[in-house]
């Protein structure tokens, strides 16, 4: 169980941890899957290609916090680039969704208002 595991348990317990779960959406690193034909690992995180993901009409980014994560749901290798969310942040349009941990326990959909709050904070 990780970090941002227990934050989101406790966020679903009590809402006023909520704030504490989007911290760490910002501050945690995430293995984000590029498109299949991506392959420089080390371009700038605004020039990477990120699978998105389409979901009964709408758009979604994918997050995971660990490599096994990433791996578990691709169940084979996929080229991935490491973002912290408030880069994630940075590159989602307005109406991308985001899918964190997609196939875990631990799975959240983020909505767009929520990125754009999320964009907001991490500008201050």
């Amino acid at each position: 169980m990780s970090e941002l595991d227990l934050a989101l348990e406790a966020s679903l317990q009590d809402e006023g941890e909520l704030e504490h779960y989007y911290e760490l959406i910002l501050n945690s690193d995430f293995y984000i899957p590029l498109q299949e034909d991506e392959q420089n690992l080390s371009a700038e995180p605004e020039s990477v290609r990120p699978l998105i993901l389409e979901s009964e009409g709408k758009d979604y980014l994918l997050l995971f916090d660990s490599k096994e994560r990433l791996a578990a749901w691709a169940q084979k290798d996929v080229p991935y680039v490491i973002l912290a969310g408030f880069g994630a942040a940075a590159i989602s349009t307005p109406e991308l969704h985001w899918a964190v941990n997609l196939g875990s326990s631990y799975a959240k959909q983020l909505l767009p208002d929520e990125i754009r709050w999320l964009r907001e904070q991490s500008d201050k």
